[in-house]
């Protein structure tokens, strides 16, 4: 295969994106209850969701030939390990990501694609579809929105921070340490918010808005393309033990590096249900 220009593909994905973006948006003037499907109790997809994940497929196919799919509604793939069959090549796609706030007219959702190259993020594209706001990075280069260049936020005391966390769907036995996180972040910091988007969360962690985000049971496409993002913007990723398994491993930590060690401090003790007293 031919030297692969991540820069070009990286527009290119941008371009398909925002097609999907503009789908979505015009579909929801005509959503309906009655198309919602249930994946599980609080877990559910929209014919928007299918229909936008198949367009953006059908789209990204001839960039990298003969890369496979690992794609949230299973147009191609399930999750799992990011294995090519193939060149070594995989698109990880979330067509919805914040299917919940999109059904209720609620922001943010967005459109997260990422290309992974033997088991690296080599491009990431996250677009925020009601701000219209396109991330973006690819290997190598420095993080971008709408043409801009963005930066993690330079806040280096955890205390004056503003943190973003998640919940997820089937994380039901998972509520106690969940509250502790939320308990700490509101008494020693600047507060913590639930904004419904794992890929909008690093998208702001990328250019500043949130200082940090930590999530548990995630899977790759909800923060493929939004860590390469936060990484090109000089944060830091790793999951809840520091290490580099945040892609599979169902867990994610990210922010500027001025706060990592407090912060990941903070986010390992909850795991331990135990009560976390302030690091600073």
């Amino acid at each position: 295969m031919a030297k692969i220009d991540y820069e070009e593909i990286c527009s290119k994905v941008r371009e398909i994106a925002a097609e999907a973006a503009s789908f979505i948006e015009k579909e929801s003037e005509n959503f309906s209850w009655d198309d919602v499907e249930l994946k599980g109790m609080h877990n559910m997809v929209t014919g928007v969701d299918y229909e936008a994940e198949k367009m953006i497929v059908d789209a990204l196919a001839p960039i990298v030939p003969g890369a496979d799919f690992l794609a949230e509604e299973a147009t191609d793939a399930a999750d799992g390990p990011i294995r090519s069959k193939g060149n070594g090549y995989v698109w990880i796609i979330d067509p919805l990501d914040g299917t919940t706030n999109y059904m209720h007219r609620l922001p943010p959702y967005c459109v997260s694609i990422a290309l992974a190259y033997k088991g690296e993020i080599v491009v990431g594209v996250v677009h925020e579809i009601t701000r219209n706001e396109s991330f973006y990075a690819w290997q190598g280069s420095k993080a971008y929105m709408n043409g801009k260049e963005i930066h993690v936020s330079q806040i280096d005391i955890l205390d004056e921070s503003l943190i973003a966390t998640g919940f997820s769907y089937d994380s039901l036995d998972r509520m106690a340490e969940y509250r502790l996180q939320q308990e700490y972040f509101i008494k020693y910091t600047h507060g913590g918010r639930r904004i419904g988007s794992a890929a909008a969360n690093l998208a702001y962690v990328a250019c500043g808005r949130f200082d940090g985000y930590s999530q548990f049971n995630l899977s790759s496409w909800d923060v493929a393309a939004g860590s390469l993002i936060v990484r090109a913007a000089g944060g830091r990723v790793t999951d809840y033990r520091g290490g580099d398994d945040y892609i599979t491993g169902g867990e994610i930590v990210a922010c500027n590096n001025l706060i990592y060690d407090k912060y990941l401090q903070a986010v390992s003790a909850t795991v331990t249900e135990r009560e976390v007293y302030p690091v600073g």
